[in-house]
């Protein structure tokens, strides 16, 4: 970090009176008072790692209390540092304001390959922290679980079903599966269909795998009974708002079966709990329906749920949550985004599978294309239909994706109404906060990206600083 640098951070600290997702701020007028592992582990688990400063107050309204023995402090900060596993290497910067010294750590982020950082006095499950606002918080065993289950490679979908026998598994269903799974196979169709189910994992020690149960079974939820879909359509923008009758749902429905009878299930869901409408096509005369929501941006949005969720034993108990609210349409399933995508990745680089023998048995089954192209339809998909780009949320071990109502359902009107607001709102220069907030995000990285960047490249957006596009002072206007 230049000297500079950490002096622009440290006016915007004082200016908002505030701590950060990457600032935490450290009195220590005499040295390190305090422990600093929590932080050193928090900072360094998330992706953009983070800065402590020393010599800041934040119960003396933000002020400067600096620090007498520079040398001492790092040397302290170093020693707390290699206590963790693996050890952190904080990078320091020193600068002196108003004749008092205060001095930045940096704290880099751990390759996804290393997390989860921890404190080596307790142990990986309760030395392990992430970074909640301005609040270091304990990780859940899941979520060090997740770390390692990437890390290790573990394979969950082909865990043992070891309460169920080969006949819970549909015999057409299997046949079917096994007979297209031998097409353009030469060496795997002279096989015999035992040795096939044990080499595709079908079968683990003479038992379905949860894979099979999911694909195949005549009823998986015997075994799994929450490995299904809640799905419910409510009133109002929020759970809990009522109708003039008091009802706190439209409707509600649990959704049980295989993956492509869920699949079927919850499409069939939506269609009856969203609008259609007909619209006559003025140059051809032909009419043609279009619903609230794209169906193909749906569908792919529902079996990317149900394909790579997580199907861990720490998630089991977890299904997944379809939403639709008088405006939006909401999916969550358990396991956040798995290796190193991010929700700004999404759709534009080829990601690691979670699932992928789920995955390679939906495409030879034709329900699944597999080829990372169900981001870019849904995107494609909503951007036809006049709608905003869909939201990407990926939080404490929960995947949702958002797709917001469009009340103009007859084009592209709806993105350019849309798009003409966010340009009217920049005639007075805008911070990245004030833009996440008038778009209804919490991140601002994500509004940024998503909505300001494409009209950056158009032209219909501009930035106050252009030669500093990262500078915290940024501003956009029109």
């Amino acid at each position: 970090m230049y000297e500079q640098d950490l002096k622009d951070l440290v006016e915007k600290v004082k200016k908002s009176k505030a701590e950060f997702q990457t600032v935490e701020l450290k009195k220590c007028k005499g040295g390190v008072t305090e422990k600093l592992f929590d932080t050193l582990s928090s900072f360094s688990n998330q992706d953009d790692g983070g800065i402590i400063i020393f010599g800041m107050d934040e119960n003396s309204d933000y002020g400067i209390t600096g620090i007498d023995d520079v040398q001492q402090l790092q040397k302290k900060v170093m020693e707390q540092c290699l206590q963790m596993e693996p050890p952190v290497r904080a990078v320091f910067t020193v600068i002196e304001i108003d004749g008092k010294n205060i001095i930045a750590a940096e704290i880099p982020p751990l390759d996804i390959t290393e997390r989860p950082c921890f404190y080596k006095g307790k142990g990986r499950i309760k030395g392990s922290y992430i970074r909640v606002g301005d609040a270091d918080i304990p990780m859940t065993e899941y979520e060090v679980y997740s770390f390692e289950a990437y890390r290790k490679k573990y394979r969950d979908e082909i865990r043992e079903t070891e309460r169920a026998e080969m006949s819970s598994l549909d015999e057409n269903r299997l046949a079917d599966y096994l007979l297209k799974l031998k097409l353009d196979k030469k060496n795997l169709s002279r096989l015999e269909d035992d040795k096939i189910m044990e080499l595709m994992s079908i079968c683990k020690n003479g038992h379905p795998t949860l894979a099979a149960e999911m694909l195949f079974g005549s009823y998986p939820q015997a075994f799994f009974p929450q490995l299904g879909i809640i799905a419910v359509s409510v009133p109002g923008t929020e759970i809990g708002e009522t109708d003039a009758d008091g009802s706190r749902f439209i409707d509600n429905q649990r959704i049980e079966g295989t993956i492509p009878e869920m699949l079927d299930a919850a499409l069939a869901f939506v269609r009856k709990n969203t609008r259609t409408k007909t619209i006559i096509d003025q140059d051809t005369g032909k009419r043609r329906d279009r619903s609230d929501y794209p169906n193909n941006a749906v569908r792919e949005a529902i079996l990317n749920a149900l394909m790579h969720r997580d199907y861990s034993i720490h998630t089991e108990g977890m299904p997944i949550y379809l939403k639709i609210f008088s405006d939006r349409f909401e999916l969550s399933n358990p396991g956040g985004l798995y290796g190193r995508l991010t929700p700004d990745t999404l759709g534009h680089i080829q990601p690691d599978t979670r699932n992928p023998v789920i995955a390679n048995a939906l495409e030879i089954m034709d329900i699944s294309e597999n080829r990372y192209s169900g981001i870019p339809t849904i995107r494609r998909e909503l951007a036809e239909a006049g709608m905003q780009p869909p939201e990407f949320l990926d939080q404490h071990g929960e995947f949702t994706v958002i797709f917001r109502l469009t009340d103009n359902l007859d084009g592209m009107n709806g993105l350019n109404d849309f798009t003409s607001k966010i340009i009217q709102f920049c005639k007075t220069p805008r911070t990245r906060k004030e833009l996440a907030e008038f778009l209804g995000l919490s991140s601002a990285t994500y509004a940024i990206k998503t909505y300001i960047q494409p009209l950056i490249e158009k032209g219909n957006i501009k930035m106050l600083i252009p030669d500093r596009p990262a500078s915290p002072k940024q501003k956009y206007y029109s």
